[in-house]
């Protein structure tokens, strides 16, 4: 092969990595799919406090909700909402959707705690 063959060649394939590398790169969402971390309340926690913050990150989102509810993401990722559920045992749903329209979802589990204070 002339030298200049072998150039051509060389060049094709370095563009041949290249392509695929960046094609690799910018598909690792599609790959990936929806991802979400609850950041609190931690699973199984209590509380007492009427108001609960529940906040977290989702990664590779379309749509979030919490408990069926939409729920709105910052440019980081970072969602939060506060919620006063009733007294006793708690579940709440986070789900997320991507555009291709691939689900997940988590679930964390809390006490409310109610205090009821004893008149003597």
């Amino acid at each position: 092969m002339p030298r200049r063959g072998l150039l051509f060649l060389y060049l094709a394939i370095t563009c041949g990595v290249l392509i695929l590398g960046y094609g690799l790169f910018e598909g690792r969402k599609l790959i990936l799919g929806p991802q979400i971390t609850i950041l609190s309340p931690l699973n199984g926690s209590a509380t007492s406090s009427r108001d609960v913050l529940i906040s977290g990150k989702a990664y590779n989102i379309a749509f979030l909700s919490i408990d069926n509810s939409p729920a709105y993401v910052d440019t980081a990722g970072y969602f939060s909402e506060v919620i006063s559920p009733p007294p006793g045992y708690s579940v709440l749903t986070v789900a997320a959707k991507d555009r291709f329209g691939r689900t997940v979802s988590k679930v964390v589990d809390f006490t409310l705690l109610n205090y009821c204070p004893l008149n003597t």
